[in-house]
């Protein structure tokens, strides 16, 4: 089987997209992670669901865990408010997680590879210089275990 056979339409984000959208659709659709691509479409990164957390966690939180017993609801709410203002491109880290790309001829097993080489839960299928698509670790899981 090849890349574009896996591939499955995805949220793409854009470096300028508002950061409590780019929130709201990891929500929704219940995603590890966004690809984030740059002004003229190309891949760029990946925003992983957990960036997303650890920058509306507050610094003395995450690094004295037992605070965060202290904290109200309304509090918690104050917190995915810190979104409010940003765009994408503040959520990502300094070194942003890069994103795997293959082409849609790729076989499975280099996909496979790719995710595991970077540890990334999302690999972009490219066809023609653009992205066609997103095979996600769950995909291929389940594609190799035979519920596809």
């Amino acid at each position: 089987m090849l890349a574009r056979e896996l591939a499955e339409p995805y949220a793409l984000v854009d470096l300028d997209t508002d950061a409590l959208e780019a929130a709201r659709i990891l929500a929704a659709d219940r995603l590890p992670g966004l690809v984030v691509t740059d002004q003229d479409g190309s891949p760029y990164a990946i925003l992983p669901a957990s960036q997303v957390v650890r920058f509306v966690i507050p610094e003395y939180v995450r690094e004295d865990p037992s605070l965060a017993r202290v904290l109200s609801e309304r509090a918690a709410d104050e917190i995915v408010r810190r979104l409010a203002g940003n765009k994408v491109r503040d959520l990502l880290p300094d070194k942003p997680h890069q994103l795997p790309v293959l082409n849609g001829d790729d076989t499975v097993i280099e996909l496979a590879a790719a995710m595991a080489r970077m540890r990334s839960p999302l690999v972009a299928v490219l066809e023609d210089g653009r992205i066609t698509g997103v095979v996600t670790a769950a995909r291929l899981l389940e594609f190799g275990c035979g519920a596809a």
